[in-house]
């Protein structure tokens, strides 16, 4: 179904988190290579690994095994605002009509302290669809996206660590 702002698609990602996850990451929505893919950040120019990797002083994975056990073991749950939308291509400035995961419920599995957006349209539309059911404000981190290239990667390590290893070295029996 095509409208004036994209095309109809719904999430086909699971959000990957455990009970002892201390942190949540949000993105907005899959991009159309994340969607190919089968897993978060695919788009070989996207940082996101890169970063988070560096963050929790792991080696960057290689493959979608090895990138959930980076987080699992880093205490990170990660998963995407939207729920549906509709959306042109991979453009976050397209998305129209989204409706939000049921992010409440996955808080309630999880030991979260802290919830991140990964940049600040994921941050919107954090704050306009979940924060009014959670109550949990969002901390906007610099988007690791390949169409934000303001920053570099060492800038983003810097600030993300600055930001998210407060809570994942709070954690109890973290080797962080």
């Amino acid at each position: 179904m095509k409208t004036t702002a994209g095309t109809h698609q719904i999430h086909p990602l699971q959000p990957v988190w455990a009970p002892d996850s201390r942190i949540l990451i949000f993105g907005s929505f899959p991009s159309v290579k994340s969607r190919e893919s089968g897993f978060y950040y695919g788009h070989p120019q996207n940082r996101f690994w890169t970063v988070i990797a560096s963050v929790l002083g792991m080696p960057k994975p290689e493959n979608v095994e090895e990138k959930v056990s980076l987080l699992k073991k880093g205490k990170i749950a990660l998963w995407d605002v939207i729920r549906e939308c509709e959306i042109r291509g991979s453009s976050d400035l397209s998305i129209k009509n989204a409706a939000a995961n049921d992010i409440d419920a996955l808080l309630k599995k999880t030991d979260v302290k802290a919830v991140f957006t990964n940049g600040k349209k994921a941050f919107a539309l954090y704050n306009k669809l979940v924060l009014p059911d959670t109550g949990i404000r969002a901390v906007c981190l610099p988007s690791t996206s390949p169409a934000y290239a303001v920053k570099s990667a060492d800038k983003l390590i810097e600030e993300w660590k600055g930001l998210i290893l407060p809570y994942l070295s709070a954690a109890e029996g973290s080797d962080l």
